[in-house]
């Protein structure tokens, strides 16, 4: 399989140079650097922003960063990406890389809880990247949907979540897994939307607005 991601690499886009050091500097610095995007998800994300030319982005978690510059990259130079983190211990790491970024006009950084922040955007969002506390998406999902126009695109990151999904068991004590898993039964019965689940990496689905 590392000789199939390693070919998949091979073979798109490059990163760049800002996003390998972010790369770099996350695995040497953070405890859990597989949380970024990562390059192939980047660049899948950036290629999303491409093809639906999206006015306003939400993201809900932004981490390094590493996803955000990748979305601001896709988008028009008068769209915005607005980021929302509730870690602020991440604010030096992660505003130093966005700073760095050619399109860091393009990005709005915003530390604090989304259910906080979010009635006071007075935005429609076209689309909305969640990859935040894994207990809480059904939250953000009810949160920002009635605020969508028909046509806008969601995306939720891990929600494979390593595979735990298909255990025979779950912990109710495992919270990050059983918040998954209602996101994604609720995401299934959900008629207002479409859905699919790319098997890429740890899972990305996509969900749009009828």
């Amino acid at each position: 399989m590392k000789m199939i991601d390693d070919y998949i690499l091979e073979h798109i886009d490059e990163e760049g140079s800002l996003l390998a050091a972010l790369n770099r500097d996350a695995h040497v610095k953070l405890l859990y650097p597989r949380m970024i995007a990562g390059h192939l998800q980047g660049r899948i994300l950036k290629m999303f922003c491409r093809m639906m030319r999206p006015k306003r982005i939400l993201e809900i978690g932004t981490y390094t960063g590493y996803a955000t510059i990748c979305l601001a990259e896709g988008i028009d130079d008068d769209a915005l990406v607005y980021t929302v983190e509730v870690n602020d211990e991440m604010q030096p790491f992660t505003t130093s890389y966005i700073e760095k970024s050619p399109h860091r006009d393009k990005i709005r950084i915003f530390w604090g809880d989304i259910e906080d922040l979010f009635p006071s955007f007075n935005e429609s969002f076209d689309m909305v990247y969640i990859d935040a506390d894994k207990r809480d998406y059904c939250k953000y999902y009810d949160l920002v949907f009635p605020q969508l126009e028909p046509g806008a695109l969601i995306l939720a990151d891990n929600t494979l979540w390593s595979g735990k999904v298909v255990e025979a068991s779950h912990l109710p004590s495992d919270r990050q897994t059983q918040g998954i898993l209602a996101f994604n039964e609720k995401i299934k019965n959900d008629n207002r939307v479409e859905k699919v689940i790319l098997p890429v990496r740890d899972g990305l689905t996509m969900v749009w607005k009828k």
